[in-house]
């Protein structure tokens, strides 16, 4: 059985996949079809960068449908997601780069300058960006891609997502969340 997070929720999409699934305050709504297509497009892109099984991606983006859709294609794909804080500033996500050891990072459109001048520093070579409203590199790579992908297989004990704690009483930790967690 595949415990992918992914696979489980696909598993209970409704028969009908032009059922409704989100709608935004602006009225932008999308069905579960829309769900699996989205995240097909992000898993297959992320599968066209040649990453390792279960990389980590650093997410630092606004909230979004999309950000949404990307961390399930993320977990989809097999790989790890570790989101950020947009408030965090360089000093902060020196950090997380340095203890996440993530192959890709992705931010705002507004912040690629300074995040892939960090990312080199890491020698991570892959940081696209998201916007929140359907843009940057990341929506204009996937908008090429396939809108079917076979979702990876995971066990319920592999990781899918590292969250960081708010180090209130010292230095952030990463908390690591299985499949069987989430």
């Amino acid at each position: 059985m595949n415990e992918n997070f992914f696979a489980l929720i696909e598993a209970r999409f409704p028969g009908d996949r032009g059922t409704p699934c989100l709608e935004t305050p602006a009225g932008l709504a999308y069905t579960w079809d829309d769900v699996d297509r989205v995240t097909s497009r992000y898993a297959n892109l992320l599968q066209t960068l040649d990453l390792a099984p279960a990389s980590r991606i650093v997410v630092q983006i606004d909230k979004s449908p999309d950000a949404l859709f990307f961390y399930l294609a993320t977990l989809r794909a097999g790989h790890v997601f570790v989101p950020l804080n947009t408030a965090y500033r360089a000093v902060e996500v020196d950090y997380f780069l340095a203890n996440a050891e993530p192959t890709v990072v992705v931010c705002r459109p507004c912040d690629f300058h300074w995040v892939s001048a960090l990312g080199k520093r890491f020698a991570i070579d892959r940081v696209l960006t998201l916007g929140a409203e359907r843009d940057g590199t990341l929506f204009e790579r996937a908008a090429r891609q396939p809108e079917s992908f076979a979702t990876i297989h995971r066990t319920a004990g592999d990781l899918a997502v590292i969250i960081y704690t708010s180090g209130t009483t010292g230095r952030s930790k990463g908390a690591m969340l299985t499949h069987g967690n989430l």
